[in-house]
């Protein structure tokens, strides 16, 4: 006994193992080498091993911002220079946008490419000098430890985003003007996420859940499998709505099932065909007590890193663009109530396009404008003088430079006078806040008891 405490087994199991299984849990101890592998499997682990290093590369050194931008830099030049390249030299097409807010543009699509390639090349080089060794089951645990805190990384990131509301926000006063049918997808699904915080929260709350569960060797299976149904939701979602996220959405996916397969027949076993499911083993990834304890430190610091991070990032978007952020004075939409042009009462004909039909304010700096014809929101730039009550109004693309001076005045907390010039004419008018019981979509609210839905 007290050479087992010194020398611990090259397999812990996971939980306490029956008498049946004993004997084989101790034979694997005794022998302490993983069975040999089939050439075809070696094969696509090397690949495998290749394309998920260059996939997630720079993961874990992108963690700290600081790296990213000074260590990191020339890696990603490198890319710059690589993908378009590719692209013009190889496939004939123009790579003339670098990744931004989406993920698919063809930037990706070309180092995707790429990526396959290195792999394959990769994978053929290894085969050639690594053709004796008959297993990668240590580099095997390896790999998935590093998959594992991949998707760790991304649940928290996406998880706290949603949790505290920023990725998905509260319909903005233009979006509530949109017919459903001028709208996108895209913008249809961040709508009516966006329009149920309890929702939003709840979909954060499930891919915490899938991250901190991944964190531990002893629940990775559980978070892997919390991940993978998260993570097919929001795949579809992508698909179907035509959200630029499908290539990474999907690699999270896939990396979810990675981690899921080497126990899909003890899944089966236990949930399909109603057999005896065995308990899993588990190679120490480090020997010794004080390299396992270290390495525990540092796996605890790294979480409460990546959690705190996207903790502050998600508090400072909340308050600087989410529900918390400033509002203007005057936020909300205004609807025409009363016109004069050039000192003549103007009737608020919808046939009229020179006529405005409402002024929104949603954020500092600018001003929406909606025409009696239109159903869209022009945006112009705004700079609001509170000492003289002046708008200054700057119309963007081919008008700009085209100024507007318009005095107002708050008659009334929801009634708002204008008086100044509009395309060289004089205009007065008067506009009314509306009312946010005019939409039903965020005046609704929660009802235990409906003697008739209301689907409009």
């Amino acid at each position: 006994m007290e050479q087992l405490r010194q020398s611990p087994p090259d397999w812990e199991p996971v939980a306490a193992t029956t008498d049946s299984d004993a004997p084989r849990v101790e034979e694997r101890e005794a022998e302490g080498v993983a069975p040999e592998w089939g050439l075809a499997k070696r094969i696509v682990f090397r690949f495998l091993f290749s394309y998920l290093l260059l996939y997630n590369f720079p993961f874990p050194l992108d963690v700290v911002p600081t790296w990213s931008q000074l260590v990191l830099q020339p890696y990603t030049d490198l890319w710059n220079v690589l993908v378009p390249w590719v692209g013009k030299h190889v496939l004939g097409v123009e790579v003339l946008h670098r990744p931004g807010g989406s993920g698919d543009t063809t930037y990706n699509y070309v180092q995707l490419l790429c990526y396959v390639v290195i792999a394959l090349a990769a994978t053929a080089v290894w085969t050639l000098l690594d053709r004796k060794r008959k297993s990668y089951a240590r580099l095997d645990d390896w790999l998935r430890l590093y998959v594992r805190f991949v998707l760790v990384s991304a649940m928290i990131g996406y998880g706290m985003s949603k949790l505290i509301p920023v990725q998905m926000i509260e319909p903005w006063p233009s979006k509530l003007l949109q017919p459903i049918g001028d709208g996108s997808p895209m913008g249809l699904v961040w709508t009516f996420i966006g329009a149920s915080v309890p929702y939003t929260m709840f979909s954060g709350a499930a891919e915490l859940l899938a991250g901190f569960l991944l964190v531990a060797r002893r629940t990775a299976l559980f978070g892997a499998l919390v991940c993978t149904g998260v993570m097919a939701n929001v795949v579809m979602l992508n698909f179907s709505y035509d959200v630029p996220v499908k290539l990474f959405s999907s690699h999270l996916l896939l990396m979810a099932v990675f981690l899921v397969l080497p126990d899909l027949k003890r899944i089966a076993n236990l949930l399909m065909l109603n057999r005896p499911a065995p308990t899993a083993g588990l190679r120490p990834l480090l020997a010794g007590r004080r390299a396992r304890r270290a390495a525990l430190v540092f796996q605890t610091a790294f979480v409460l890193l990546l959690t705190g991070t996207a903790l502050y990032q998600a508090y400072d978007a909340l308050v600087q663009y989410g529900d918390s952020a400033p509002k203007p004075k005057l936020y909300g939409i205004w609807e025409m109530e009363e016109l004069a042009v050039d000192g003549a009462a103007r009737p608020l004909l919808i046939t009229d396009k020179t006529l405005w039909r409402r002024i929104v304010f949603e954020w500092p700096g600018t001003i929406g404008v909606q025409y009696m014809h239109e159903t869209d929101v022009r945006y112009y730039g705004l700079k609001v003088d509170p000492g003289p009550h002046t708008f200054l109004l700057e119309p963007y693309g081919e008008d700009a430079g085209k100024k507007m001076a318009i005095s107002y005045e708050l008659v009334q907390p929801d009634v708002l006078a204008l008086d100044g010039e509009i395309d060289g004419k004089k205009i007065r008018a008067r506009l009314r806040r509306m009312d946010d019981s005019r939409f039903p979509l965020i005046s609704r609210g929660f009802h235990w008891i409906n003697e008739w839905p209301l689907n409009r």
